[in-house]
């Protein structure tokens, strides 16, 4: 599948696992200062979608653009009902192009197809582009609070939409 934007939309196939995790770490490492187990939580992630994954009602989506992977989102089962946002990551040289709405419609548009009723997220009030993205498609914040994770003090938020 190819966005408005040319940026070719392609599910989960070998060496993205590993290129995910990478980045991830590599980027909220040096962006947000979290520590080694942001990596572990990536990995973990990853590795429960690849042992579990429902074909039929979850989907990954790696973003490439001009031969190179530069993104992702995912979409997976909660429930019959819910489905959650992961993994959604785009390459800092990357923003502010539209690349990130681009992913998110093509998830949320999964996921109505697949007849969710409701979407959740989790993320850290500390990526304010992403919480603008989020307010601008409809979403609703529904808890904010502030913890100790990944070697930092943040602020995990839960955001939901009802579909």
């Amino acid at each position: 599948m190819r966005t408005a934007s040319g940026v070719e939309l392609r599910d989960l196939a070998i060496g993205d696992a590993g290129w995910l995790i990478a980045r991830h770490a590599e980027v909220y490492a040096a962006e947000e200062g979290f520590d080694i187990s942001f990596e572990a939580l990536v990995a973990d992630v990853l590795a429960r979608f690849i042992r579990s994954r429902d074909p039929s009602r979850e989907r990954a989506f790696i973003a490439w653009k001009d031969g190179r992977r530069i993104g992702s989102i995912f979409c997976v089962r909660l429930t019959d009902e819910i489905a959650k946002i992961r993994l959604f990551f785009l390459d800092p040289d990357m923003r502010g192009r539209g690349i990130g709405r681009e992913l998110l419609q093509a998830c949320m548009a999964y996921a109505r197809e697949k007849s969710y009723r409701r979407m959740e997220l989790w993320t850290h009030a500390s990526d304010r582009a992403a919480a603008a993205l989020y307010l601008s498609v409809g979403f609703t914040l529904v808890t904010s609070h502030p913890t100790h994770a990944f070697g930092c003090e943040v602020v995990e938020q839960e955001w939901e939409i009802v579909l």
